[in-house]
């Protein structure tokens, strides 16, 4: 029998091991989900990243096959030719649009990348990668001024989460998430819907502002009793929010919390450029004399094999003759190129000599498809113990601190399902997949799911 209302809470980088594992028994609304139904850590995209990973959730399609694999992507083979993905990057549907077509009404709010805002058949408020609040940012149009007069404002995102003012954090963050459910509740309760999803980017924010008051093994473990219990009270503040809105849904309904990916400890940060010119495969013109962002017109391309970008995971990129405007690397010679970097990086040590774990992946081998322009290897250092720092000129390859603002975080493989209602197995899954989660949504409206999604129906 079809669910006559299904709803998806996601919660950004909301952790497996937070909550299953430490913080269970002190969330009840989570809990009472994972109680009455299917529920586990849900393994996330390569990358596990905020863009691409909810519309992979979403279209049940990986990556490459969407053609973006980080917010900054190359738009083609020259040295500074880059797209941000948007919206108007993903060209399958989601699954609102296949549902919106069978006649279902949704409602969506702020899944990334939504913004600018599409076309549904229902409601629609775009993501944090909206500008500002001034930008159209919902559909229909109206829906602005709607939301405008009932709330006073719509909070898009924390203004500045990389900040060492933590207290300005603090008020930011649950400030929004109070925002962001007063919203979702009135739409629940306001606007017709049979599908609804949202997402909110509360836990992600703390996570990277506030994890080293959390974690004792955390490098720069910070003991402060002003912090120390704050993500604890989120998570609690969290679940008490879920609850109110599973409390205006009707009894029969299925609700779903997801998340997109994990969190854990930054250890440090390779910086990826540094090593690459250490390592012979990148040349500047000249040697910068303190930190500097990398740019292109920086370096001397007609002596350089590879360079490479930074971010929660590295993306390395190599110079190939015929590819690029002024690439060195025989085109016979990829391959070994490619294989020889892949090697070197996962042979990186630590200060001490000690191999960090590091893993490069080739995309081919990845994705089902490779669109657009991919990296040459995706990589993650330390796998994501530690992140890629894509300036030139630090002192030393190996940091401990973030060249982008203070971050205490990086981004770990899995993150959380919980999906209960009427029909739907209960007990505890380790096979769960970001991929499974929209074509589960379809077909609990009794709808096939396209031929082309990869992931399977939970419960």
């Amino acid at each position: 029998m079809p669910t006559p209302k299904l709803a998806v809470i996601g919660l950004d980088c909301a952790d497996p091991v937070l909550v299953f594992d430490k913080w269970l028994d002190e969330l009840p609304n989570i809990k009472s989900i994972v109680e009455r139904g299917t529920w586990g850590p849900l393994e996330s995209t390569i990358p596990a990243i905020t863009v691409p990973a909810w519309m992979c959730m979403m279209t049940s399609q990986d990556p490459g096959q969407l053609g973006f694999y980080g917010f900054r992507n190359r738009r083609d083979h020259s040295y500074d030719g880059l797209f941000f993905a948007n919206s108007q990057a993903v060209r399958v549907d989601a699954a609102w649009d296949v549902l919106g077509r069978a006649g279902k009404q949704v409602i969506v709010v702020g899944v990334p990348p939504s913004y600018p805002p599409k076309p549904v058949n229902g409601h629609l408020i775009s993501c944090f990668l909206t500008p500002d609040a001034d930008s159209e940012f919902t559909y229909p149009a109206s829906l602005k001024s709607e939301i405008i007069k009932e709330f006073g404002e719509y909070i898009i995102d924390v203004g500045d989460f990389r900040t060492d003012d933590k207290e300005y954090l603090l008020e930011q963050v649950w400030k929004m998430t109070a925002n962001r459910f007063d919203v979702v509740r009135w739409l629940a309760t306001n606007k017709p819907w049979d599908f609804l999803m949202f997402v909110e980017m509360g836990p992600d924010r703390l996570h990277h502002g506030m994890w080293k008051y959390f974690d004792p093994t955390h490098p720069n473990y910070e003991e402060d009793p002003r912090y120390k219990d704050k993500l604890k009270e989120y998570y609690v503040y969290l679940d008490g929010k879920v609850g109110e809105f599973i409390a205006v849904l009707p009894d029969d309904a299925h609700v779903m919390i997801v998340s997109d990916h994990g969190i854990k400890s930054m250890v440090g940060g390779i910086c990826f450029n540094d090593w690459l010119i250490k390592e012979g495969y990148l040349a500047l013109k000249e040697p910068p004399l303190e930190r500097t962002k990398f740019k292109y017109d920086l370096v001397d391309w007609e002596k350089t094999t590879a360079w490479g970008d930074g971010g929660y995971y590295g993306r390395c990129f190599l110079n190939v003759a015929g590819r690029e405007p002024q690439g060195t690397i025989p085109a016979g010679d990829y391959e070994k190129v490619r294989t020889e970097l892949k090697e070197k990086l996962e042979a990186i040590t630590d200060e001490q000599g000690v191999n960090i774990g590091t893993r490069a992946f080739r995309p081919e081998e990845l994705y089902r498809a490779v669109g657009n322009v991919a990296p040459d290897l995706i990589v993650y250092f330390g796998d994501l113990d530690w992140r890629s720092i894509g300036s030139v000129g630090n002192a030393a390859v190996h940091v401990h601190e973030n060249d982008t603002g203070p971050d205490d975080a990086n981004h770990a493989q899995h993150g959380i399902c919980a999906y209960a209602g009427p029909g739907v197995a209960s007990g505890r899954r380790d096979d769960l997949k970001i991929y499974d989660v929209a074509p589960t949504v379809i077909k609990a409206f009794g709808l096939e799911p396209p031929k082309n999604t990869i992931g399977k129906i939970i419960g």
